[in-house]
């Protein structure tokens, strides 16, 4: 798979990871075993690491996620978050989190709460290497304002932003400027939650994309969302290890042009 220079960090990242929201809540065994076989199926790449995402947010994921990495740890590349109205509360979470996974490669302040109150501990935890990179998300396009403010000001390292054809908030502002200050860009909710693949567009419209190597419209929309030199790695969420498989293959050059991207935009325009 793909890795790409995350911003200015130096770190390498898959162009493909995997978020942890709503899939790796597991209660039983069962649930156990087939999130730790998606996490097989992440880490089958030998070209490098995995890359997945989680949160306090999401239930027991973080604690889940970290039992199915046992003795792998060094094959993941996490990134997680600090959701705290508090520091003190924050300080709770981002240690719990550091006995789950050693260490967090990127650490985001979940939708930007309490950001004033985290910042300075993940910056004392990046200036001990417990932390590697210091990150911010937001749903909303709404919150893009705050996250170019932190950008401008040098306080974080990466974003973490919805982005797909249908949601193109980024591409004013957001994107160009990640580019500019050395920004790293992870993209949220790439399938935009699972609503633009309810609707599939037919095998003949999927066949002049074959030459990318995507063969279905999941691959399709994760590709498009690459093919954007300025975003660094998507993380679809999937209870599925073939899913995880079929996410990851596209992302793999050979990338969209313009025309190829417009193509898409236009099938989901039809679909929707």
């Amino acid at each position: 798979m793909d890795r790409r220079q995350l911003g200015a960090t130096g770190l390498l990242v898959p162009a493909v990871g995997l978020g942890t929201y709503r899939v790796f809540q597991a209660g039983n065994d069962a649930d156990r075993a087939r999130c730790e076989a998606v996490v097989d199926a992440a880490c089958s790449d030998h070209s490098g690491v995995a890359l997945f995402d989680s949160s306090p947010m999401y239930g027991n994921a973080e604690s889940v996620l970290a039992e199915s990495l046992v003795d792998r740890r060094d094959r993941a590349f996490v990134a997680t978050k600090v959701w705290a109205r508090n520091r003190a509360m924050g300080e709770q979470q981002i240690e719990r989190a550091l006995g789950f996974f050693e260490r967090v490669d990127i650490y985001q302040i979940h939708n930007l709460l309490g950001k004033d109150d985290h910042l300075p501990y993940l910056r004392h935890l990046k200036g001990g290497g417990r932390v590697r990179a210091i990150g911010a998300t937001h749903y909303l396009p709404s919150a893009i304002g705050d996250l170019l403010e932190l950008m401008r000001h040098r306080e974080v390292d990466t974003v973490q932003v919805p982005y797909h054809p249908l949601e193109r908030s980024v591409e004013a502002e957001l994107l160009p400027e990640a580019e500019r200050l050395g920004i790293g860009v992870i993209v949220m909710t790439p399938l935009g939650s699972g609503r633009l693949v309810e609707r599939t567009p037919s095998p003949a419209e999927l066949a002049p994309l074959a030459e990318f190597g995507v063969y279905t419209w999941s691959q399709v929309l994760l590709k498009w969302i690459l093919s954007d030199p300025r975003v660094h790695a998507v993380i679809p969420a999937t209870r599925s290890a073939d899913h995880m498989r079929e996410n990851m293959a596209a992302g793999n050059p050979p990338w969209f042009t313009g025309d190829e991207r417009m193509y898409v935009r236009r099938l989901v325009s039809r679909l929707l």
